[in-house]
């Protein structure tokens, strides 16, 4: 068990490095495992600190869950950001684009990734026992949906064609739940896709889901062929 450097910071700074030190915890015993004694020895600090910014365990298993959570959807989004750096300048992406890149990168690291889900996986059973959990994978799931479902709606509106009512909204469901399963293909066995393999797949599927317009016509130069095939 390698130990954390709990250094002089501000409270946020502390909060945060606990919340991290509870990862990891939780990613090699679990979450029967991961103790306040335990986290405590990788934080490298003692017991009633820990009580300091968390009144119980279970406070700090919601803060480690939320932090989970949060960071897969704000990667997702970010990837899908309104402007892209081109030779040293900023130039405006394109719906089709956004909508491209926020799909990739749900279907590529550091989102697909082992450890992300061995803490998930451990989590999520406490959804239907624990409320506040409850809370934060709906807030989660509502700010993902509602990203996806601009989106789409956006690049439906690129293409030519208004959507229909609560069109986007069903679209964004269904995708959401097409990149959940290649989500957890590539968190479980790397091994078995290439590089290229799942984002082609994404994209393919997603494609057909929007009735065969193209994502990957936002593509140039030589990773546009790759995609294509």
């Amino acid at each position: 068990m390698s130990r954390r450097v709990f250094h002089r910071a501000g409270e946020a700074e502390r909060r945060q490095d606990l919340i991290r030190a509870t990862l990891d915890c939780i990613s090699e015993k679990g979450l029967e495992g991961a103790t306040v004694r335990e986290i405590a020895a990788r934080a490298g600090v003692t017991g009633g600190l820990i009580r300091h910014y968390f009144a119980s365990k279970d406070q700090m298993l919601q803060a480690a869950y939320r932090e989970t959570m949060a960071s897969m959807t704000t990667t997702a989004i970010s990837a899908a950001g309104a402007e892209v750096g081109v030779g040293g300048a900023s130039e405006v992406k394109s719906a089709r684009l956004r909508l491209h890149d926020f799909i990739i990168a749900n279907v590529s690291p550091p989102v697909t990734d082992p450890r992300t889900l061995s803490l998930w996986a451990g989590f999520i059973g406490h959804i239907r026992v624990d409320p506040e959990f409850a809370r934060i994978h709906r807030e989660n799931y509502l700010i993902f949906r509602d990203a996806l479902e601009e989106l789409i709606s956006g690049f439906l509106t690129e293409c030519g064609r208004t959507p229909a009512a609560g069109e986007s909204r069903k679209l964004a469901i269904a995708i959401n739940g097409l990149i959940d399963g290649l989500w957890l293909e590539g968190s479980l066995a790397q091994d078995l896709f290439d590089e290229h393999a799942l984002p082609r797949i994404a994209l393919e599927s997603v494609e057909a889901l929007l009735g065969g317009l193209r994502l990957t016509e936002a593509l140039t130069g030589p990773d546009a062929d790759t995609n294509k095939k």
